[in-house]
């Protein structure tokens, strides 16, 4: 059973996201709404500016952090055109809180840099993340199709994989494909359906949205580690995490999807307040480290 929180963050999301978003024709107008971020930076949280693999970002983690403390590259959501680390530290500070030292690239967004610009920022700055052993990967919306195409990618150039990722509410179809997409245009308290061709051009510019770069629900997905999928039941999207999910176990992919009830698009944000966050946040962690876990005595065992 979703909270009374859960209820009333779905409102207010409606009225101060979703209405701003409807009608829009113009980035800059989407861009203007995404980077207004309304939440405060979680405490005990230290955020500091840094580089990796020559993309600028920065580093979240939980002060007094052990040295060994897990490693988790998060890339941001914000529809390809907007947001940065900084919009997101109170959901990657919530993620900061279950003990990871994460790195948020600032990647190149659209429609002044299209694909695969994007994606490109996200391979460097895994390349030299992983240099450094075993890591694991995350990301949330547009954030989250980076995280899925960056796998197939690194499988298919022989890359080295994360032990593990997640993804929440992560667009996986660009082609349009999820039933969801229509059946809860009303429901969703967040995203607009009409915004999303919008986006889509931008971020594409003229590419083929079937390209499993792109719409990794349409790649092969067998020898990608292990996935978690967290969505929320009302979301327009809600439907590309779960059809993404049968196709990956098809594939012999482990996957652990829950969708959960109510919950607004990126409800992550809220952990502040809001116990369904707090729980996702919890349950992503635990996958995560579990798996990272599992990964170092395998890398031990080889030495």
């Amino acid at each position: 059973m979703a909270s009374l929180r859960a209820h009333l963050l779905a409102w207010i999301v409606r009225r101060q996201v979703k209405r701003r978003l409807s009608g829009v024709t113009d980035v800059r107008q989407v861009r203007r709404v995404f980077d207004s971020a309304a939440f405060p930076d979680p405490p005990g949280i230290a955020f500091r500016p840094g580089e990796v693999g020559g993309i600028a970002g920065e580093w979240a983690e939980r002060q007094g952090l052990a040295a060994a403390a897990p490693r988790l590259l998060y890339l941001h959501g914000g529809g390809f055109v907007a947001c940065s680390a900084r919009t997101h530290r109170p959901l990657i500070g919530g993620l900061a809180r279950q003990g990871f030292r994460i790195f948020t690239p600032n990647y190149r967004l659209a429609p002044e840099d299209p694909f695969p610009a994007a994606l490109d920022d996200a391979a460097a700055a895994w390349a030299d993340f992983a240099a450094e052993g075993p890591a694991v990967l995350a990301g949330e919306s547009a954030g989250g199709n980076l995280a899925l195409a960056l796998l197939l990618r690194l499988r298919d150039a022989g890359g080295r994989l994360p032990a593990a990722a997640a993804a929440f509410s992560p667009a996986t179809d660009l082609l349009g494909g999820s039933p969801s997409l229509t059946e809860n245009a009303g429901r969703e308290a967040m995203l607009s359906v009409e915004s999303f061709p919008l986006l889509q051009r931008a971020y594409l510019g003229g590419h083929d949205p079937a390209d499993p770069l792109v719409s990794p629900l349409h790649g092969d997905l067998r020898g990608l580690p292990p996935i978690l999928l967290h969505v929320g039941e009302r979301e327009i999207l809600r439907d590309d995490s779960v059809r993404f999910a049968a196709r990956a176990r098809e594939a012999g992919v482990t996957v652990a999807l829950t969708v959960w009830p109510v919950v607004p698009h990126a409800w992550q944000f809220a952990s502040s307040f809001l116990p369904e966050a707090r729980r996702s946040l919890a349950e992503a962690g635990a996958f995560l480290e579990g798996h990272l876990a599992a990964a170092r005595e395998r890398a031990s065992a080889l030495r």
